[in-house]
């Protein structure tokens, strides 16, 4: 069973920029999630898997935090979000991998839910003296 393209985009209003869907979810718990956050890993983390699942792991990794708001993300009217600005992770200063995939999750370390996770095409090569980056035009699709 699927979704109309309103629920999808609604989906993703209320993830992505913590708008209100009226009658269904809003976001006035008394601390709601502001940030959250973008992990990089070296295998398809899969449905079972947490933001810690085949992490990247070159020294001086982080995820990179990401505004919970219109400032931080794009949710726009074809089921899609982009990130407003690049997301730039930390320079490597040792360590070697490959990031194939991406996952944006809630906590900033440890093994977090995963909301949405996919490949990065181009894969980004991660090591000493490499800032991995994702673009604005990485894409995340409610389907």
């Amino acid at each position: 069973m699927g979704k109309s393209q309103t629920t999808s985009n609604n989906l993703l209003k209320l993830v992505f920029n913590a708008t209100a869907w009226a009658n269904i979810a809003d976001n006035t718990v008394t601390s709601p999630n502001t940030n959250l956050y973008v992990a990089l890993h070296t295998a398809d983390p899969g449905t079972g898997g947490t933001q810690s699942t085949s992490e990247v792991t070159y020294t001086s990794y982080a995820r990179v935090a990401v505004a919970r708001t219109t400032g931080g993300w794009t949710a726009s009217t074809t089921a899609s979000t982009s990130p407003v600005a690049a997301v730039t992770f930390p320079a490597g200063t040792g360590g070697s991998g490959t990031a194939t995939y991406a996952s944006v999750g809630m906590l900033a370390s440890g093994a977090g839910i995963i909301l949405y996770s996919g490949p990065i095409t181009p894969n980004i090569v991660t090591g000493s003296g490499i800032t991995p980056q994702l673009t604005t035009a990485s894409t995340i699709t409610e389907s």
